[in-house]
C-alpha cells in the first residue's frame, strides 16, 4: 500500500472506547496491577514508534521438507517496552504475508536491510501495542521466511503453528537470524490470543483444537472448521486441485524440497471420487470441539460463498467454552471493514477480559449480534435463536410449472433434465414462469414475519437416470428489499476515500486506514441459503453407493446454516436443481429426474410460532425484473485469501 504521512501517537484518535464494571475474569484476581490500565480499560500508555521490533524463528517438532533438521517458523514481535512488566501476546498466524498481502489494501510484511520487521500487515500491532499488548504475525510452515513445507491446513500448518504458542511458554526453543537464542519468557506472561481471517481463521480454530495450554482465546473470522467441507459439499466436489493450487499460491520454497508433501495433497484429497477419507479427518476440527480450552469469539457472514456458514454452525454448536458470536449480511469480509468502530473497542474488551483479566463486564453480555437487514443489530442469548423448531413444509402441485409450499401435499411429480448453463441468477428468476433445469416452490405471501436460524433440508423422493447426479437446493426470499450487495469480490462492501487511525504509527507503518461501508443495494429477491447432495454419497460421504434408474430413493440435500428474516407479504421459494457450476464441479451432469411430490418436503427451522401461510391451489405470481442491481456470481473457491 502506498506510504501516509506520518502521525504521531498524540494525534491518533481513539474512538469508542468504554470501560463498564464488571466481574473479574477467571484467573484475573491475582492479575498484578500495570501501569497501562486505567479503571477495567488499558489506555495508549506506550510508546509504538520506540516499541521492541525482532524476528526470530521456532524450532518445531517436525521436518516435512525431509531435510534433516527441523522445520522453523518465521516469528516478527513488536512488543512495548515496559520495564520488565511481561505482557500477553495477540497472534496471527498466516500463509499469506508475502505472497498476497492481508485486508483490502492488500498488505505485506516489510523488513529493514538487516531482516528486522519494520511494517506488520493490519492494524492490531499499531492498536494494541500501545496498550500493552505484544503483537506477533507467524509465517506458516512453508511460507514467508518459514522453513518446512505448507501442506493446507494439515498437520505441519497446525503443529508448526503450535509450537509458537509453546516457545511463548517456554516449551520449544527459537534463534535470532545470528543465531542468538530466543527467550520469549523474559517478556511475555505467556497467555496468547490468536485472531485470524479466513486461512488465518482456519489456523486459529485447529491450533485452539489441540488444546495446547497457554492459547487462553481465539477470534476465527469467515474461518473453516472442516477441509472436506470447503473443498467439498456432501460429496460434491467444489474446486478440482483446490489444495494443490493453494499451496502453489503461498509456498516460499524451492519446488524440489516440498515435491513429496505437494503429491500427498494431491492423492489424499482422492478429487476423483469425492470421498470424505483419513487425509480430510486430519483437517476437520470439529470432532476435536471438546479439546478446546480457549474462549471463542466467532464472526461470519450468513451470505459468505467463500466460507459457507455450516462451518461457524456446526463448530459453534460443539463448543463447550465461553463463546461470542457476531454474523454479519456481509459475505467473506472482515468486521474492520464493515463495522469497525464497533468491532474495534469490542475485540479490545474481548482480549482486556481473557488476556488481561480486567472485569469490563463482556462475559456477562449477550452473546450473540447478528444483522437482520443492513445495518440493523440484533443481540440474543444464543443461537439458533431460543423457541427455534423444525417444521416439515410439503410440496404442493400448483398449477404445474410452479409448485406450492405449505399447502397439501401434491399427488404429482415433477420431471426436469439437467442444465449445467442455468446459473444461479437465471434459475431464481421469474419463478412462475417454465424454466428447463429448475423445479420451483412457492409459499403464499407471508402473513407476518418469519424468522430462520438453523440449518433448513429439503428431503427428495426421486428416481435418476444416471449412477449419480448432484442436488441443488435454494430458498429465495421473494420480495423487493434493501439487501447488502454480497457479489464477488466486494462481498458486500465498498471502500470510500477517506481513512481512520487506529493506533500508533510510524514512517514504515501506519495506523491509517481506508474506510469503507456497505454496499446496499434494492433488489426483488435475495438468497437465504443453499445445499447441494451428491446422490451416490446419500449413505455416507465416506463411499459411494451408485443409483440405479428403475428404483425410487429418498435423498436428503442439506441446505448451509442461515439466520434470516422474511418479511411480511415476501413469499418465499424453494428452487430444485442439478449441476451448479458456479459453486461445484460436479462428476455427472446431464442427468434426468423424477420428483415425487408425495414423498418429499422441506424442513425450516422456524423461531417461535412461525408459519407457513396456507397457499391456495395455485401458486402465487411472483414478479421479478431485470432493472435491480443483480450480476452474476462467479464461481468463488479459493479466490479471496
Amino acid at each position: 500500500m502506498p506510504r501516509l504521512l506520518v502521525r504521531t501517537f498524540a494525534s491518533i484518535v481513539v474512538l469508542g472506547l468504554t470501560a463498564v464494571p464488571g466481574t473479574v475474569a477467571p484467573e484475573a484476581s491475582a492479575a498484578p496491577r500495570a501501569p497501562h490500565v486505567r479503571g477495567a480499560s488499558p489506555v495508549p500508555f506506550y510508546s509504538y514508534e520506540d516499541a521492541v521490533r525482532e524476528s526470530v524463528w521456532v524450532t518445531t517438532p517436525l521436518d516435512n521438507d525431509e531435510d534433516g533438521v527441523p522445520d522453523k517458523v518465521a516469528v516478527d514481535v513488536v512488543r512495548p517496552r515496559t520495564g520488565g512488566l511481561r505482557v500477553p501476546v495477540i497472534m496471527q498466524a498466516s500463509p499469506f504475508y508475502s505472497c498476497c498481502g492481508r485486508g483490502p489494501e492488500k498488505q505485506v510484511k516489510k523488513y529493514d536491510a538487516d531482516g528486522t520487521i519494520v511494517s506488520q500487515p493490519l492494524f492490531y500491532d499499531n492498536y494494541f501495542v500501545p496498550r500493552g499488548y505484544a503483537v506477533i504475525a507467524v509465517d506458516m510452515a512453508g511460507t514467508g521466511r518459514s522453513t518446512g513445507c505448507t501442506d493446507t491446513d494439515g498437520r505441519e500448518d497446525t503443529l508448526g503453528t503450535k509450537a509458537v504458542i509453546d516457545w511463548l511458554n517456554g516449551r520449544a526453543e527459537a534463534f535470532h537470524a545470528d543465531g542468538s537464542p530466543a527467550d520469549a519468557t523474559a517478556w511475555t506472561d505467556g497467555q496468547v490470543g490468536m485472531v485470524g481471517r479466513s486461512a488465518d481463521g482456519t489456523v486459529t480454530n485447529e491450533v485452539a483444537a489441540t488444546g495446547v495450554e497457554g492459547l487462553k482465546t481465539v477470534v476465527p473470522i469467515s474461518a473453516t472448521s472442516s477441509g472436506y467441507d470447503y473443498t467439498r459439499h456432501n460429496g460434491v466436489v467444489v474446486a478440482p486441485d483446490s489444495n494443490e493450487e493453494l499451496f502453489h499460491m503461498v509456498s516460499s520454497r524451492p519446488a524440489e524440497a516440498c515435491e513429496q508433501v505437494l503429491r500427498s495433497l494431491d492423492i489424499g484429497s482422492d478429487d476423483a471420487t469425492g470421498d470424505y477419507n483419513a487425509y480430510w479427518a486430519e483437517r476437520d476440527v470439529r470432532p476435536h470441539a471438546s479439546k478446546v480450552r480457549a474462549s471463542v469469539f466467532l464472526v461470519h457472514g450468513l451470505n459468505d460463498g467463500n466460507v459457507m456458514t455450516d462451518h461457524f454452525a456446526l463448530w459453534w454448536n460443539g463448543l463447550k467454552v465461553p463463546r461470542k458470536l457476531w454474523l454479519t449480511q456481509a459475505g467473506h469480509v472482515d468486521p474492520f471493514d464493515y463495522r469497525r468502530a464497533e468491532w474495534v473497542p469490542t475485540l479490545h474488551r474481548w482480549f482486556d477480559f481473557y488476556l488481561q483479566g480486567l472485569p469490563n463486564g463482556i462475559d456477562r453480555e449477550p452473546p450473540v449480534s447478528r444483522e437482520t437487514s443492513p445495518g440493523t443489530w440484533v443481540d440474543g442469548p444464543s443461537w439458533p435463536a431460543p423457541g427455534t423448531r423444525e417444521v416439515e413444509v410439503s410440496l404442493g402441485d400448483g398449477d404445474g410449472a410452479t409448485g406450492t409450499l405449505g399447502g397439501p401435499s401434491g399427488a404429482g411429480e415433477r420431471v426436469w433434465t439437467d442444465d449445467p448453463d442455468l446459473f444461479e441468477d437465471a434459475a431464481t428468476a421469474d419463478p412462475n414462469r417454465p424454466v428447463a433445469g429448475r423445479a420451483v416452490f412457492l409459499s403464499a405471501p407471508l402473513s407476518r414475519d418469519m424468522r430462520l436460524s438453523g440449518r433448513p433440508s429439503v428431503t427428495l423422493r426421486v428416481k435418476v437416470d444416471r449412477p449419480t447426479t448432484e442436488l441443488t437446493a435454494r430458498l429465495v426470499d421473494y420480495g423487493t428489499a434493501a439487501r447488502v450487495n454480497t457479489v464477488y469480490p466486494a462481498e458486500g462492501v465498498r471502500t470510500l476515500d477517506t481513512r481512520s487511525c487506529w493506533g500508533g504509527s510510524t514512517r514504515a507503518d501506519s495506523a491509517c486506514y481506508l474506510d469503507s461501508a456497505q454496499d446496499v443495494v434494492t433488489s426483488d429477491r435475495g438468497i437465504l441459503t443453499r445445499g447441494w447432495q451428491d446422490a451416490a454419497h446419500r449413505v455416507s460421504l465416506r463411499f459411494r453407493v451408485p443409483l440405479r434408474p428403475e428404483r425410487w430413493y429418498t435423498i436428503t440435500v442439506p441446505m448451509q446454516a442461515t439466520d434470516q428474516i422474511v418479511r411480511t407479504g415476501h413469499v418465499l421459494g424453494l428452487i430444485l436443481q442439478q449441476s451448479d457450476l458456479e459453486y461445484t464441479t460436479p462428476a455427472t451432469t446431464g442427468a434426468t429426474v423424477r420428483l415425487d411430490l408425495s414423498g418429499s418436503s422441506l424442513s425450516l427451522p422456524m423461531v417461535g410460532d412461525a408459519r407457513l401461510p396456507r397457499p391456495g391451489a395455485k401458486a402465487p405470481r411472483v414478479g421479478t425484473s431485470d432493472s435491480t442491481d443483480r450480476r452474476d456470481t462467479p464461481h468463488r473457491i479459493r479466490t479471496a485469501p
